[in-house]
């Protein structure tokens, strides 16, 4: 991809037929348009982050969120690596059945564990993943609507990786949050706007794996890292002041433990007194579990989603929200397995039981209360 220009994507349709745009480069600006009564989902470049002249809230006023109801949906790790990769010689298929659920809702996102490129230089770490950029083309069939970049595996082949992630984003109109060529593009939110509430969703890491290499600058490409706490936390504000709803996409805790560290806890607390509505997490690779931090709604780990191997847990599934306001008031987790195709499936009887069980007994460490406010 070298010599590239730089360029302005045009609209296109989404899986659920919502006009989506993505301008992952820093100074692309794209607008959304509702098409048939649809949601607009608009990209706001990283200058308008942080530019009260250009920040627009809905009507109501930030914070104060139309009293509509959402219905949004998470799910976990998703490479295209192995046996996943291919998945990708019909990206129209790649998620399987699972993409009936994941379109279902009026917003979806996922954590995108992976370069997009076929270039770079593996990084010194003992595992590295990257996929074709007919990626982007997979996840928006399957109805996902963004995803975070915002992990260990996102500089697997170095920053020639990491541009050509969000250089293939941008030409697929698909949005990624979380990386950036610099550190305000990689701690500024999505903006999107469903059924009138405007929406915002950062991405964050907080694993120690080279987090000063892979940490974006003022003038070197990377992720957005959450042990900036003084730039996380202003991330975090700036964006309550330009949406209604705040979401926090992070990527953080112990590989296989499915308790939450005490540095977990800590950011959560510190992500809801900034102004986070909901606090999502990955990459533990096994389930952890939820709850409610005052009145933000927390769930530290959705494990592995579309995956390439067995990774501490088969374990899966998709976290289903409903949202009136700025308030979740429904959680419902649908249970999966990860299945020898290394596509999620949902499952029944036994095998659900099983899941739920493990999930009700990593509650009783999350510190967290199950009583909705």
């Amino acid at each position: 991809m070298p010599g590239r220009v730089p360029h302005y994507p045009v609209p296109v349709i989404s899986a659920k037929v919502r006009v989506a745009v993505a301008a992952v480069v820093a100074g692309t600006a794209v607008a959304g348009c509702a098409t048939e009564g649809r949601p607009a989902v608009e990209w706001k470049p990283p200058a308008a982050m942080t530019s009260s002249a250009t920040a627009s809230p809905s009507a109501t006023g930030p914070g104060v969120a139309p009293p509509v109801e959402l219905r949004l949906a998470f799910a976990g790790d998703v490479h295209f690596t192995g046996r996943t990769l291919r998945l990708l010689d019909d990206p129209q298929t790649a998620f399987g059945r699972i993409a009936s659920v994941l379109r279902d809702a009026d917003l979806t996102v996922v954590n995108l564990e992976t370069a997009v490129t076929n270039r770079g230089t593996p990084q010194p770490k003992r595992f590295q993943f990257r996929s074709p950029e007919t990626a982007y083309s997979a996840l928006r069939a399957a109805g996902i609507d963004a995803v975070s970049v915002a992990n260990n595996h996102t500089l697997d082949y170095g920053q020639v990786g990491l541009l050509d992630t969000l250089d293939a984003a941008a030409d697929a109109n698909f949005p990624v949050f979380g990386a950036g060529r610099n550190a305000d593009a990689a701690y500024a939110p999505w903006l999107s706007t469903v059924k009138g509430v405007r929406i915002a969703v950062l991405g964050m890491s907080q694993v120690h794996a080279l987090p000063t290499q892979w940490k974006a600058t003022d003038t070197r490409p990377g992720i957005a890292m959450a042990f900036d706490e003084a730039r996380a936390t202003a991330a975090v504000r700036a964006a309550r002041s330009q949406a209604d709803l705040v979401i926090v996409f992070m990527h953080w805790g112990v590989e296989g433990n499915s308790c939450p560290t005490g540095e977990m806890k800590t950011f959560a607390g510190r992500m809801a007194a900034a102004g986070a509505d909901i606090v999502i997490g990955t990459h533990a690779h096994t389930l952890l579990a939820d709850g409610w931090l005052g009145k933000t709604y927390v769930h530290y780990g959705l494990g592995n989603f579309l995956w390439y191997g067995d990774s501490h847990s088969t374990d899966s599934g998709v976290l289903r929200l409903t949202v009136h306001g700025r308030t979740v008031v429904r959680n419902e987790f649908l249970p999966a397995t990860v299945s020898g195709t290394g596509q999620p499936v949902l499952v029944s009887g036994a095998a659900r039981e099983r899941i739920e069980d493990k999930i009700a007994a990593a509650k009783r460490c999350t510190g967290l209360t199950t009583k909705r406010p």
